[in-house]
């Protein structure tokens, strides 16, 4: 019964109070590890939470829970652990405040990913999300083609956020429901209007076969020019 109300032993583990400065290094190095490791898996990576958010989340997770089931693991160290991550994350938001080029850096920046029904590809190439996953989010918005699309934005949550033409300026564009853009094909079997499959750049094209003059890319949906139907 004396063993387990040991106080010094609950407390600091009976460990010099020197691990204490120990702590603080090890906290900090983990923080920036943690910051680091969720910045390179995208903005797809931490959806709905921003990097630092997520950053903050498991280190404070982490802290709390060694204590609460290792016997060896002090509650000072804890609390000294959560006052460095408190105080870490109160200077970086204060360095983010006063420095764009920083906050850019942690948060990353919103990227447009259509532009006019089209794909911006240079853009679309540089983000962690595939076509697929894109096309979804778009389904899950009541889109059905890219030409009801003025512009798509990836935001650094990793939301998408879309606006629409109205229903009258509606062009021509790639199909992104799955049982028609599935009927890709690299032969051109009638006469209108077709997309890539890739960019979804739109032409007239005659039966046949035809190379994308944006991304080289031969392979080729029937183009849709319906309205949204919310």
């Amino acid at each position: 019964m004396d063993y387990m109300f040991e106080w010094e032993r609950i407390l600091v583990n009976k460990l010099p109070l020197v691990f204490l400065l120990e702590i603080v290094l090890r906290s900090a190095v983990m923080f920036i590890l943690l910051l680091i490791t969720l910045k390179l898996t995208g903005k797809r990576g931490v959806k709905q939470l921003s990097i630092f958010e997520m950053v903050i989340i498991i280190s404070l997770g982490s802290a709390a829970g060694d204590p609460m089931f290792y016997e060896d693991v002090g509650i000072v160290h804890a609390v000294i652990v959560f006052l460095i991550i408190i105080i870490l994350y109160r200077f970086v938001t204060w360095l983010a405040g006063k420095n764009p080029r920083f906050e850019k850096l942690l948060e990353g920046k919103t990227e447009c990913l259509v532009v006019d029904g089209r794909f911006s590809k240079n853009k679309f190439e540089e983000e962690s999300i595939s076509q697929d996953e894109f096309f979804a989010e778009l389904r899950l918005k009541s889109v059905e083609h890219l030409g009801q699309v003025k512009n798509a934005y990836i935001e650094t949550s990793g939301d998408i956020s879309i606006f629409f033409y109205e229903d009258e300026d509606v062009k021509p564009g790639l199909p992104v429901r799955p049982e028609l853009f599935s009927k890709k094909s690299k032969t051109i079997a009638a006469e209108g209007l077709y997309a890539c499959s890739i960019c979804g750049e739109v032409n007239h094209y005659h039966k046949g076969m035809a190379i994308c003059p944006v991304c080289q890319n031969d392979e080729w949906v029937p183009a849709l020019k319906t309205r949204r139907i919310a």
